[in-house]
């Protein structure tokens, strides 16, 4: 089967739903599918299975900053990409957001399934939604990556959803070779940005022993502020972006994960991938993440915003082997339930019931 998969998003910028379509294509392509990914890129395609429909223009979306390209010269490649390659089917991820996904709906060249990742609420999906809705009408099978994602889409669109989970490459994580950590170690991993809390976790850190450390990977637009306030703490260790590679080396190093976001969380794909790769999580208890880390059993979650409790939960881990042992051996088994081979062979089918249908333009 050809299969053409669309992001609103730069496939050059990290982000959940970019590592969503860029791991389902290879793990497509491996199972002997022809894949191929059209998307903005603002470098060099992350691969060979990329198309590169031009540069993106960061947006504020739901809290964060969405790296998306809805100008026209990127839409005039974007149609010509899809006519020449012909695809049997398309699968779009966030397929509303402005840029070639919409672009994708518009001119239709095949069978089109939809897969929704936000959660919250967009103030777009509201001011537009007659528009929205009409859009929305030309997908053959929408799917959500979880209940509130289902929800957000689901009130502001209508319509009939299928629950199809996130994925992740569970070997990529669980093989990797363990960063070196001379001390108890909490990873952190992020943008810095007011909803993924890392402001709560340097709080948290303050009531630590002296001999934890912290590991902060990535950016954002409170990294100088953050970085100014615990200033001369030589425990917290400041990484910047970090490749792929690394950040799978840093979660097997870590004695924990850690996510203390506030909200927006749809689903907590992050903590998977500290699941595969053997290292204990500590995160907020938002839906999105109680999605796939069961309280207690995968992960210990605490309420959003709680310094002390969130201190209280890494403490028990760090000090408690059976604690940390349990959670790991329960969230290694938990991360093979949501595989990226699982999830592809999900959205097989759901691809060869659209291309069955007669649906095609």
């Amino acid at each position: 089967m050809r299969v053409g998969l669309v992001c609103p998003y730069s496939l050059t910028v990290p982000g959940g739903v970019q590592g969503q379509v860029l791991g389902l294509a290879r793990t497509l392509r491996a199972l002997g599918h022809e894949a191929r990914v059209i998307g903005p890129c603002d470098g060099p395609p992350p691969d060979a299975g990329v198309t590169p429909i031009g540069m993106s223009l960061p947006t504020a979306a739901n809290g964060s900053v969405a790296p998306i390209a809805p100008d026209i010269p990127a839409q005039l490649r974007t149609i010509r990409a899809l006519r020449d390659e012909d695809f049997d089917v398309l699968h779009l991820h966030e397929p509303l957001v402005p840029g070639p996904t919409q672009t994708a709906i518009l001119f239709r060249p095949a069978p089109l399934v939809g897969t929704f990742h936000a959660a919250g609420e967009t103030k777009a999906y509201n001011l537009l939604k007659p528009v929205l809705r009409a859009a929305a009408r030309k997908l053959d099978v929408r799917c959500a990556v979880s209940e509130d994602a289902r929800k957000m889409a689901e009130a502001a669109l209508g319509g009939d959803y299928r629950i199809v989970f996130n994925g992740v490459d569970v070997d990529e994580f669980a093989e990797a070779s363990p960063w070196p950590a001379d001390e108890p170690t909490i990873f952190f991993l992020g943008r810095h940005e007011p909803r993924k809390g890392l402001n709560v976790l340097l709080d948290a850190m303050a009531e630590l022993p002296a001999h934890v450390r912290l590991w902060i990977a990535s950016d954002g637009p409170e990294t100088e502020v953050l970085r100014a306030r615990v200033a001369g703490d030589r425990r917290i260790e400041w990484l910047g972006r970090i490749s792929d590679e690394e950040r799978a080396e840093r979660l097997r190093g870590a004695d924990v994960f850690c996510a203390p976001s506030l909200r927006g969380e749809s689903f907590g794909v992050v903590l998977l991938e500290a699941m595969a790769a053997r290292t204990a999580v500590v995160a907020s208890d938002l839906p999105g993440y109680a999605n796939v880390a069961r309280a207690g059993r995968d992960a210990l979650l605490v309420p959003p915003g709680d310094a002390r409790a969130l201190a209280a939960a890494l403490l028990r881990v760090l000090e408690d082997p059976d604690v940390a042992r349990s959670l790991v051996a329960s969230g290694e088994e938990r991360a093979a339930h949501f595989s990226m081979e699982h999830l592809a062979a999900i959205y097989l089918d759901i691809y060869a019931e659209v291309a069955r249908s007669g649906s095609r333009p």
